[in-house]
Formats: C-alpha cells, sequence, structure tokens
C-alpha cells in the first residue's frame, strides 16, 4: 500500500493537465500520481499517457461530477493517505511532508487542507478555501481569509496549524480507512458543497480536520464552472439544504432549514433586483429540487450530531449589515462576547 496517492480528477481538462501537472510531479517525491478521468471527451487520457508515463490513469465510465467521481476512482486506489487535487492546482516544493507529519503525529486528525493562494493573484487567499473554512448556523459557508466575496491578502495572519470545520475540496487530504467508513462523498450533490458534508459526517463521528500552513498550494478557481454561473448557484443552494437536513442537530432543525429558506429567497430576490434573472431561478429550481428529495434525506440523518457546529449565528447579518468583512473582525467579535 502506497503511503500516499495524489489524486487529479479530470474533465475535458487537457490544458490544465498540461499546464499544472508539471508542478505536482516535481514537487510530490514519494508519493503515487494518478489521473482519474471522468470519461473526458477530448485527448486529456492520451496527452497524459504520452507526456506523463509515470502517471496512472483510472477511468470512470463518465462524468459523474466532483463527488461519485472521486468514489468511484478511489475504489482502484489503495494508499493509507488520499490527496484529492483539482487539476487547477499548482503545488509548491515540500508541499506533502507537513501534512504527513501531521498525520503520522496527530492520529485523531482524518482531514487536512492546506493554505491555498490565488495562482492569478498570488499575495491573497483563493475563493475556494483560503485558510479553512467554516459554516454559520443556518449552513453559509465563510473562510478564514474569504467571507463571501471578499479576499484577504496573505500577511502571515493565518500561519498557524488550527482546527476547521471543513477542509476545501480543491486540496483536500483524508485518511483513506476515514474516508471509506463515511461512504466517501455524497454522489447525489454532482458537485460542490460535498466536501462540508463529508466534513460535518466527519466531525460527528469525532474525527478532528486541521489546516497546516506550512503546505502551500494555488488554485485557479473557476476552471470548470465560473462563479457566475447559475448553475453553480443551484448546486450551492440545493446541496446547502440537504446537507443541512442531514446533519443538523434535531433540536430545532425545522426552524433552522425554515429560515435559511427565507435567507435564500432574499438572496434571489437581491440577484433579481440585480438584473440577475438565471441566479433567482436557480434558486427557485434549487428549493423545488429539495422539496422532492426531503423526505428520503431524512433517512440518511445518523444518530449522533454535534450541538455546537457552527462559528457565528448568522454570517450574512454580520458581512452585509455590520459590515464585518474580515475573519478578524467576526472572531474578536467572538471574543468579546465570551468575555
Amino acid at each position: 500500500m502506497d503511503k500516499i496517492a495524489v489524486v487529479i480528477l479530470n474533465w475535458n481538462g487537457v490544458k490544465l493537465l498540461e499546464q499544472f501537472l508539471p508542478s505536482v510531479i516535481q514537487f510530490s517525491e514519494g508519493a503515487t500520481i494518478y489521473v482519474a478521468d471522468n470519461d473526458s471527451k477530448d485527448n486529456s487520457v492520451e496527452f497524459v499517457q504520452q507526456n506523463f508515463p509515470t502517471i496512472k490513469i483510472v477511468k470512470n465510465t463518465g462524468n459523474h461530477g466532483f463527488a461519485k467521481g472521486y468514489n468511484d476512482a478511489l475504489q482502484h486506489i489503495d494508499a493509507e493517505i488520499y490527496a484529492l487535487v483539482n487539476s487547477d492546482i499548482e503545488v509548491t516544493e515540500n508541499w506533502l511532508k507537513p501534512i504527513l507529519e501531521t498525520f503520522e503525529n496527530e492520529k485523531q486528525t482524518a482531514i487536512i487542507q492546506p493554505k491555498i493562494l490565488d495562482f492569478k493573484n498570488k499575495e491573497y487567499f483563493e475563493y475556494a478555501g483560503a485558510a479553512g473554512g467554516f459554516i454559520d448556523k443556518y449552513g453559509f459557508p465563510f473562510c478564514r481569509g474569504r467571507i463571501f466575496e471578499t479576499l484577504e491578502k496573505d500577511n502571515g495572519q493565518y500561519n498557524d496549524n488550527s482546527e476547521l470545520f471543513w477542509a476545501s475540496g480543491a486540496c483536500f487530504f483524508i485518511r483513506k480507512n476515514v474516508y471509506h467508513e463515511l461512504g466517501g462523498f455524497d454522489e447525489s450533490f454532482f458537485a460542490h458543497q460535498e466536501e462540508i458534508d463529508l466534513c460535518w459526517r466527519a466531525l460527528n463521528e469525532g474525527h478532528i480536520i486541521k489546516y497546516n500552513y506550512q503546505s502551500l498550494v494555488y488554485h485557479v478557481g473557476g476552471a470548470t464552472l465560473q462563479q457566475g454561473n447559475p448553475k453553480k448557484t443551484y448546486l450551492n443552494f440545493r446541496n446547502s439544504l440537504l446537507m443541512l437536513v442531514k446533519n443538523l442537530p434535531k433540536r430545532g432543525l425545522f426552524w433552522v432549514i425554515f429560515f435559511r429558506m427565507v435567507l435564500d429567497g432574499i438572496a434571489g430576490m437581491r440577484f433579481l433586483t440585480q438584473g440577475k434573472i438565471g441566479h433567482t431561478f436557480a434558486i427557485l429550481k434549487a428549493h423545488f429540487s429539495f422539496y422532492c428529495v426531503s423526505l428520503k434525506y431524512l433517512g440518511k440523518r445518523k444518530e449522533f450530531q454535534i450541538q455546537q457546529y457552527y462559528m457565528v449565528k448568522s454570517i450574512v447579518f454580520l458581512y452585509y449589515i455590520r459590515k464585518m468583512t474580515l475573519f478578524k473582525e467576526i472572531f474578536n467579535s467572538i471574543q468579546n462576547i465570551k468575555n
């Protein structure tokens, strides 16, 4: 069994593979590198085979998205640690060493995220993960270094190795045994929020999720679905609701979901006033889809859910009403309340 497998999910991404595979090969000494291909119709597989013969190929039978794509591929990969890496990630020298050391020294740590900076603006954190994630009471995600559309400059303010609520799927390290014990990603999510759902389930089982700043990668972001794509809006809003149904503590479950749906409605109206009608319809579609499967998802709930899953009650209120745009401001407000 390999110590660590670096697994890159690909779908019609030959240009990304050409650009970013060299850094993975150069700086991943000791790891076995795989490209898990979601039945690409370009020449991705042939390109890898011809230009990077040391990389192993796992061929999936269709484009099953991020969740099922990884679930299918990882059935064929035997390693103690899975490093799930987006095809638009540039890694840096010694990026694996601090991750492996943490897993070796901290047996309860099951999932780790590195520092993720913006490939296009390398002094700033990147949207999808930054320095590690949290959620508010109503399931809205935010990160150290990124709250909604505000990205912070990396001034070393998150140079610590701290516990998280969720780690970014853009570069996601997980122990093989934990991944399979949890049943992998929820395949009905297709893409977006599936890593938060998996992390929540891991926390419910008593595992620890960490951020390690000593491991650094750069992420392009939006290479598959651009940030302003209505399909991305649909998946994010639908999957957030599904995630809440599965993982919220029983007490207050109905009211949290109800209020979240009200907030979604406000978001839909805001999109409408901005002329983004496609996004408004995407939220409506997300809610309709949620209604159709919500009873099924109640059946996916486990017996135990952690009670204190959120850092703040409403990140929407703090960001849009109180104008707190930096994580430090949010954190300081929490500390002031505690004191």
